[in-house]
């Protein structure tokens, strides 16, 4: 348990920050989610719309520290390739 007060409030500041960030990581989920079912689908319109709003979803989360930014990048690749995939 934290003796100091500069302990006691890293341990605040953690557990608030640790209740942003899994808010955070929820809404990336949230938006990939609706964009594999958009997908699978094979509608590419709905795929190229659900993709337009998880994309700066998951950028976001990169800056704000959710997500490494080579992890954000490969993950908007590869989705980018899959919906490239359904019209052809």
């Amino acid at each position: 348990m934290a003796n100091t007060a500069s302990a006691k409030k890293a341990t605040r500041v953690i557990a608030r920050r640790t209740a942003i960030n899994q808010s955070r990581r929820s809404r990336v989920r949230t938006f990939l989610r609706k964009l594999d079912e958009a997908i699978a689908s094979g509608d590419k319109a709905a795929a190229v719309a659900a993709f337009r709003v998880a994309e700066p979803e998951i950028i976001r989360a990169a800056q704000k520290g959710v997500l490494h930014r080579n992890t954000a990048a490969r993950k908007v690749s590869r989705l980018a390739h899959r919906i490239a995939k359904i019209g052809a």
